[in-house]
């Protein structure tokens, strides 16, 4: 395998050196729903598409002016409502054939208070589309690893799609969204550039919010949030406590970093430490398991991160990291990466759990091959690497002893579920950008968090919105959802996804990656699918190659008690 060169105009190794916190560079970030404000209904294991959610209890009630349908079933004003061809009243959600479903909501008529905050008017809500720079030198270099050909209008053009689709179905008061595109002016990871853009849209464009932003620094979202505009996927992932300080106005959907750092500690603490190694080659097989840590430190922020990461392990499981490696940045670690391996084989070490960027692991892997090491290795949820698109560019003989826990979900094609099937139901064609499995769920929060809103959006009632609403169930093929206080994190939560899955490495089976392309290397999910939240994952060795309840690659139809309904596409307005 060829070493990493490093990307040309990137200002030196130095460029990449906030790849740790980096959650969602490329369409590889599977998350293909987004938020979904659901109805009330059973809580059950089978949750089939068309079927609802469960609300936490306290729930709060609905703003004035907001009538759900399950408010209406409960004081019997169902029949009371022309509920629009949108709602399919026999199931009392809109006629979109995704799941879980969104409710249908009581078409609105009337004053809707016009500008209730910036960026509203009675008529339209202002929503800027962030996008990265034509020839970014940074991301050219990622997307070449991958086969990535998105363009920036590309992007926007698949934005304004789904824009529309959604506007078609979801109730937003007598206004609609209005998408506005904004090119970058620097690179991901340049700070000076971010700042500036973010003072730009604040100043010159006034958004109600922001979609999307430069990846690898947190500059862009701190400043809007100076600002008092809203955004979501705009910033790397942060500690809990780094929401907390610019609430009501930055929002994720994946997980922060303290939030996927409890779970991944809690994975190995329950099912990897102190048991004898069985997934590694021959030589560390059956040896009591010896950790080693490899860990991106790309600043004071993630070295504390690391630390609390080993007292979490020492202090709750009784699990010691023997050895720990830490590298700044993936170009680096090509001239660093020998002596890693070399370290952790004379140490003894028979499992390498891996949390960083998903480059580093081709030199990793390279090397320990070449110096004849096969641990195990334990993948942690981040950045990528869990991802078949990636995966496949590992040493095969080592990354077919990797396992772990994964924030993302068991893949399906996109010629039954998700956003490209959603897309080409709506328009009998597929979206201009491949990356539609960042793009749609990123709209899709808003659009659902306004459903339960009403007439009176400001910021404030955006957040009570989706700290109120019902938590999203989890199935096989999607994650549960929620934020605010749910009695599932130690803080109030502005990160949605909130569980994760078992996976292996099998790297001789076959199928399709992200994007689309047929190749040979696949993530196995364990029992189906399965998903945990954190204090749930079971006691016990981890249940993966050989030993996996009913692994699943690629689910190439709906799994077994799963449909979705069929519908016909309303017309587009306008």
């Amino acid at each position: 395998m060829k070493a990493m060169e490093e990307p040309e105009g990137s200002g030196g190794s130095g460029a990449l050196r906030r790849w740790g916190p980096l959650v969602a560079v490329v369409v590889v970030v599977a998350v293909v729903v987004g938020f979904l404000i659901t109805r009330g209904g059973d809580d059950e294991d089978d949750v089939a598409a068309g079927s609802t959610t469960t609300s936490p209890s306290g729930q709060t009630q609905l703003p004035e002016g907001v009538v759900s349908f399950s408010s209406a079933e409960a004081d019997g004003t169902v029949e009371d409502i022309d509920w629009g061809e949108r709602c399919d009243t026999d199931t009392g959600v809109l006629a979109l054939p995704i799941f879980p479903a969104p409710e249908c909501y009581k078409p609105f008529t009337g004053d809707n208070g016009g500008e209730t905050a910036t960026g509203v008017t009675a008529d339209t809500i202002k929503i800027v589309v962030y996008l990265p720079q034509e020839n970014d030198p940074i991301l050219s270099f990622i997307y070449k690893q991958v086969g990535n050909t998105d363009t920036p209008t590309q992007l926007f053009e698949s934005y304004q799609g789904f824009n529309e689709l959604l506007s078609t179905y979801y109730e937003t008061y007598g206004r609609k969204v209005e998408l506005i595109r904004y090119n970058a002016t620097g690179t991901i990871q340049d700070e000076v550039a971010a700042t500036s853009d973010a003072e730009t849209i604040a100043r010159d464009i006034q958004p109600f919010a922001v979609i999307s932003g430069p990846a690898l620094t947190e500059a862009f979202a701190d400043t809007l949030a100076q600002n008092k505009v809203a955004c979501v996927t705009c910033t790397p992932g942060q500690p809990n406590q780094w929401y907390v300080d610019r609430a009501p106005y930055v929002w994720d959907i994946q997980k922060n970093t303290d939030q996927n750092l409890q779970m991944v500690a809690e994975y190995i603490g329950k099912r990897v430490a102190n048991r004898k190694a069985q997934y590694g080659g021959d030589e560390v097989n059956g040896k009591d398991r010896k950790l080693g840590l490899v860990f991106l430190v790309s600043s004071p922020q993630s070295e504390e991160l690391r630390q609390q990461f080993v007292s979490n392990l020492e202090d709750e499981y009784d699990a010691t990291i023997a050895e720990t490696a830490t590298y700044t940045d993936p170009v680096a670690l090509a001239g660093q990466a020998g002596a890693i391996m070399a370290k952790m084989k004379s140490q003894g070490i028979t499992t390498v759990i891996f949390q960083g960027d998903p480059l580093a692991p081709q030199t990793l892997t390279k090397n320990a091959t070449e110096q004849g090491f096969f641990p195990e290795w334990v993948v942690t949820g981040s950045a990528l690497v869990d991802t078949t698109i990636f995966s496949r560019t590992y040493d095969q003989q080592q990354w077919g002893h990797a396992f772990g826990p994964s924030n993302l979900f068991a893949r399906s094609s996109g010629e039954v579920s998700g956003p490209t099937f959603l897309y080409d139901w709506f328009y009998g064609q597929d979206p201009p950008a491949a990356q539609v499995a960042l793009i749609l769920p990123n709209i899709q929060f808003f659009y659902s968090a306004f459903q339960g809103i009403g007439p009176n959006l400001t910021h404030e009632s955006f957040q009570n919105a989706l700290f109120g609403a019902p938590i999203v169930k989890s199935t096989v093929l999607t994650p549960q959802l929620s934020w605010g206080n749910r009695d599932i994190w130690p803080a109030t939560d502005y990160a949605g996804i909130d569980d994760q899955t078992e996976i292996f490495w099998e790297p001789d089976a076959t199928g399709v990656d992200e994007l689309d392309k047929q190749g040979t290397g696949m993530w196995a999910y364990v029992d189906g699918g399965k998903r945990y939240l954190p204090g749930q994952w079971p006691e016990g060795e981890a249940q993966v190659f050989g030993d996996a309840p009913d692994p699943v690659t690629f689910y190439s139809e709906l799994p077994e008690g799963y449909t979705l309904p069929t519908y016909t596409p309303l017309k587009p307005p306008g």
